[in-house]
C-alpha cells in the first residue's frame, strides 16, 4: 500500500532496529533508531540489486521523493546506473569548485614560506589585478591556452610587456601546481611560446669605467641631504649587496668586531643567509652613522618614523639629485659596476659571485656553503674598498688581488 504524506509525518522511529516503510516501485522510507528518516530507492541493474538514496525527510517530501525515483528509473530503463550518474555529478561539482583562483592561492600559501615576503606579495598582487577578474572563477582544469593568451595580451596591451611574460610565468606554475595534485591534466602556457611579444633585455644602469666610478664618488662627497641618506650612497658601492637588502639592514646584524654583516636567509632573494665582510672603509661609515641610529632598529630608518626602513626609492632619488638620471645609474647599479670591475681585476669568479649572492643551482650545495670562499671573499671586499677610494681620490690606481688559481 503506498505511503501517504500523513503516514510519513507521524511514522516513529523503533528504537531496537531501523525501519523501513515500503511506498511504491522500489521507493522505502528508512528509519534509523534514533529518528531521522531517509529515502532510499531500491533497484536492479545487470542482475545485481542496488540502493540508492534519494534525500532526507522532510527537506525532500514525498511528492520529491517519487520524482527522484521516477527520474532513476527512467534511467535504468536505458540500462545506465543512476549511481554512477550520481558520482559522476558529484566528480563534476569537485571540478567546478577548483577553481583557477583558489588552485592559485593554495599554490601560493604552500610556495610562500620559500619567497622573500615582497617576492610572495608581487606575484599575488599580478594575480588578483591581471588575472583572478577574468580566469579565477573558471575550474582550473576546463582552462584553455587561448584564455591565458587573452589575460596576458590584456596586459601586454598597455605597454607592460615583461609584466606580461613574468604574469605568463606565474600562471604556468600554477598549473604545473595543478597537474602535480591531480587538478588539472596539462600546463596551457605551454603552447604560448612565441604568442606574446619578445622582452627587451634590460639591464640596471651602472658605471664600470674607472675614471667615471672616480668621479661618482668623488660626487657622493658632496651630497648635501640627510645623513641617512649620505652614508647609504657611501656603503652602496662597498657592499654592493641588493637595495633591498641594504635599505633593510639591522644593527643586530652587524658585528663590528669580527667585521661581518649576516644577512638572515628571510631577507635574500635566494632564501639563504649571506655574509658580507666588512672592510675598514665600510665600518667607517657604519661608525660615522650609529649615533644617529645606533639605538633603534635599522641602519638605515625612514624619515617619518625610525620603525620602519628607508623608503625604496631614497637611493635612487638622492642619485638623480646628484645629476645621474634613470639611465645612468640605479641603487641596483652598483652591483654590476663592482661585478664588471672585480672580474677584470682577475679575482675568482666563484668569490664574486658568492658575494653578490646570486643563484646556486645546487640547492643542497647552497644551504651549505654560504660562507664559500669567505677568506678570500674578505680580502677581495678590502682591496675593493681600496681600489674605490684610489679612484675617488684620482690618483693612478693599481689594484691589489690575487689572480685566479693563485695559492
Amino acid at each position: 500500500m503506498p505511503l501517504t504524506d500523513t503516514a510519513v509525518r507521524n511514522a516513529k522511529p523503533d528504537k531496537s532496529k531501523t525501519l523501513r516503510l515500503k511506498d511504491e516501485r522500489g521507493l522505502y522510507l528508512e528509519i534509523s533508531p534514533a529518528g531521522g528518516k531517509w529515502w532510499r530507492l531500491r533497484y536492479w541493474i545487470a542482475g545485481k540489486e542496488n540502493r540508492l538514496s534519494l534525500g532526507v525527510y522532510p527537506d525532500v517530501s514525498l511528492k520529491d521523493a517519487r520524482e527522484r525515483r521516477d527520474d532513476a528509473r527512467r534511467l535504468i530503463a536505458k540500462g545506465i546506473d543512476p549511481s554512477s550518474v550520481r558520482k559522476g555529478e558529484v566528480a563534476q561539482a569537485a571540478e567546478e569548485a577548483n577553481t583557477f583562483e583558489l588552485v592559485a592561492r593554495q599554490w601560493h600559501e604552500r610556495f610562500t614560506p620559500s619567497w622573500t615576503p615582497g617576492h610572495a606579495a608581487r606575484i599575488m598582487t599580478s594575480l588578483e589585478k591581471d588575472a583572478f577578474p577574468w580566469i579565477g572563477p573558471k575550474a582550473i582544469r576546463s582552462i584553455l591556452p587561448p584564455e591565458v593568451l587573452s589575460v596576458a595580451r590584456r596586459v601586454e596591451s598597455r605597454g607592460a610587456v615583461e609584466t606580461a611574460h613574468r604574469l605568463v610565468g606565474n600562471i604556468g606554475m600554477v598549473f604545473r601546481y595543478a597537474v602535480a595534485s591531480g587538478l588539472a591534466d596539462s600546463d596551457p602556457t605551454r603552447d604560448l611560446r612565441g604568442a606574446l611579444s619578445p622582452t627587451n633585455e634590460k639591464h640596471h644602469a651602472s658605471i664600470t669605467e674607472p675614471g667615471a666610478v672616480g668621479e661618482l664618488l668623488r660626487t657622493i662627497e658632496t651630497y648635501k641631504g640627510s645623513l641617512i641618506t649620505r652614508c647609504a650612497l657611501k656603503l652602496a658601492p662597498l657592499v654592493f649587496v641588493r637595495p633591498g637588502e641594504l635599505r633593510h639592514a639591522e644593527w643586530s646584524e652587524i658585528n663590528m668586531e669580527t667585521k661581518e654583516w649576516r644577512i638572515p636567509a628571510a631577507k635574500m632573494k635566494m632564501r639563504a643567509q649571506h655574509i658580507v665582510p666588512l672592510s675598514e672603509q665600510a665600518l667607517a661609515v657604519l661608525e660615522e652613522i650609529k649615533p644617529l641610529t645606533g639605538t633603534g632598529r635599522y641602519v638605515f630608518p625612514g624619515e617619518r618614523t625610525s620603525s620602519r626602513p628607508m623608503s625604496e626609492n631614497t637611493v635612487n632619488a638622492a642619485l638623480r639629485r646628484l645629476g645621474y638620471s634613470r639611465d645612468e645609474l640605479t641603487g641596483h647599479g652598483f652591483r654590476s659596476m663592482a661585478s664588471t670591475l672585480l672580474n677584470e681585476q682577475g679575482w675568482n669568479r666563484d668569490a664574486i659571485e658568492r658575494q653578490l649572492a646570486h643563484a646556486e643551482r645546487n640547492n643542497v650545495r647552497a644551504a651549505y656553503n654560504f660562507a664559500e670562499f669567505l677568506p678570500e671573499r674578505r680580502k677581495m671586499m678590502q682591496s675593493w674598498a681600496d681600489y674605490l677610494d684610489a679612484l675617488r681620490d684620482g690618483g693612478k690606481v693599481v689594484p691589489m688581488f690575487r689572480a685566479v688559481g693563485e695559492e
